[in-house]
């Protein structure tokens, strides 16, 4: 059996990052008043901050067209008997779904849908797997077995500096918005469930930043052998902070730089910091 690898753009793997490893992309979109974008591909992550800081009203986002999923799943199929094809957390878009749905339209390739429950890098964790494995040969059900065991161990932690993208996005509720402003609150969110939800509510970002770095720390310090993601939205030097002071604490972990592309980036806002990681 001939696996094929698929996930989307909210994995935000790099694009050279997805050649190397045949990792196939079918991209979300994000609308500004103007226009509509695919991420990834019409809009980079860069040019999107930029417009947002200019844009009078905040973008929306969308699901890819079920058309074009067909459509890739179609060209897919001409090399591959399956696929396996990783999303970001149904609870929080129709890709997914939408999938699901598009691989009982394609007949000539088995199509295994797989819900990350979770979004960005951590999510792209998973597709790099499946990539790997394929490479062994391994078939689509002991791909997903593999991937069941990394999600048991995968953790990842955010800090937006405003929440109100996230409550005017359908995110987050309205409640917890209004408590966060009024506060000055730097909230750590995370995935519960599928769904994001506040894990601690800390009054400033280096605190908040210390306290996802010190839960990180505590894996590590345990022997664990880790890989870890630092995320931001257009501020590289802050991740890149973290990963240096990481580092030189725990050198022989394997670390990378990822990012918060448009469409969650149009949710969490610019200046969002998150950490993910999971057992290897």
């Amino acid at each position: 059996m001939k696996v094929a690898v698929m996930t989307d753009s909210t994995a935000y793997i790099p694009g050279d990052m997805r050649t190397e490893h045949h990792i196939h992309m079918v991209p979300l979109n994000v609308v500004f008043d103007d226009a509509s974008y695919q991420e990834e591909i019409d809009i980079t992550s860069e040019e999107f901050y930029l417009k947002m800081r200019e844009a009078k009203e905040l973008p929306t986002t969308s699901q890819p067209a079920i058309g074009l999923i067909v459509a890739k799943l179609e060209e897919l199929r001409e090399d591959y008997d399956a696929v396996i094809s990783v999303h970001l957390s149904s609870a929080i878009s129709g890709t997914y779904q939408a999938v699901i749905s598009a691989g009982e339209m394609v007949e000539g390739i088995d199509v295994y849908a797989y819900d990350s429950e979770i979004s960005c890098f951590p999510q792209g964790f998973y597709a790099l797997e499946a990539s790997e494995l394929a490479k062994k040969g391994k078939t689509a059900e002991q791909i997903i077995e593999r991937l069941d065991e990394m999600k048991a161990s995968m953790r990842a932690y955010f800090m937006v500096d405003d929440l109100t993208n996230l409550q005017r996005g359908g995110r987050l509720s309205g409640a917890q918005a209004l408590v966060g402003g009024l506060l000055q609150i730097k909230p750590i969110l995370h995935f519960v469930d599928k769904v994001i939800v506040p894990f601690e509510k800390i009054r400033t970002r280096k605190k908040a930043l210390n306290r996802i770095t010190s839960m990180l720390e505590e894996d590590a310090s345990q022997g664990k052998d880790l890989k870890v993601v630092f995320i931001h939205a257009n501020d590289e030097v802050s991740a890149n902070q973290l990963r240096e002071e990481f580092s030189q604490k725990y050198p022989a972990i394997e670390t990378s730089i990822g990012y918060f592309g448009p469409v969650i980036g149009t949710h969490l806002g610019e200046g969002a910091i998150g950490v993910g990681w999971y057992t290897k």
